[in-house]
């Protein structure tokens, strides 16, 4: 059983209602860590050797926050900036970081036909996040697409919302568990395009 490791990262997340039906979702699922960043620093000042024994003791990290100005809210940056250090997270001798699963699960106001090259973004998803596959590349980590809530400025039903969560909760689960198929995943534009056909039935 992988040690799932999540990376809540939402400056307001009182006024997210998707994030939070995503986050609750996964809380208290049995090897599953929540650690929200924002929360816990909110001066800033990141604890490097608190998050680096975080990202060791977990086999696939997942930073949960929504799309700021088709990247990460500003936290993330400086996390990535500070904890992961020549040495430890890249470089010829680093190895802690080798062969974890690395994922974004990302909401963004948007929806699909906006994040295409004919669309109004003129890029797509991937495209917009591909600093973060290279980070993952250096770190000899496994990249993974993001599990994409797209479309939230227009709002979503109720009954899209719940089954985003469910969809959460079991894309958690079946990385924890392995059911995942992670090659036939790594296929998709959004890990949660069809969940159906990249879990396996246990």
């Amino acid at each position: 059983m992988r040690k799932i490791l999540i990376q809540f990262v939402h400056p307001a997340r009182s006024r997210s209602k998707i994030n939070n039906t995503l986050r609750a979702a996964v809380e208290g699922l049995d090897g599953v860590t929540i650690n929200d960043l924002y929360a816990t620093y909110p001066d800033f000042l990141i604890d490097v050797q608190r998050e680096q024994q975080l990202c060791e003791e977990h086999d696939a990290i997942i930073f949960q926050h929504p799309l700021y100005w088709y990247s990460t809210p500003s936290i993330m940056k400086e996390w990535l900036d500070l904890v992961l250090e020549h040495g430890w997270a890249y470089g010829s001798q680093a190895s802690l970081l080798k062969g974890k699963l690395f994922l974004q699960a990302i909401t963004a106001g948007g929806d699909d036909s906006t994040y295409r090259k004919d669309g109004y973004n003129e890029f797509s998803l991937r495209e917009l996040i591909s600093p973060y596959r290279a980070t993952a590349k250096l770190c000899n980590m496994v990249w993974l697409p993001p599990f994409a809530v797209l479309g939230i400025h227009r709002g979503l039903p109720e009954e899209e919302i719940k089954m985003h969560g469910e969809d959460y909760s079991r894309m958690v689960i079946g990385l924890r568990d392995g059911t995942l198929d992670i090659e036939q995943g790594r296929k998709e534009d959004y890990l949660n395009n069809d969940l159906h056909a990249i879990i396996r039935r246990p």
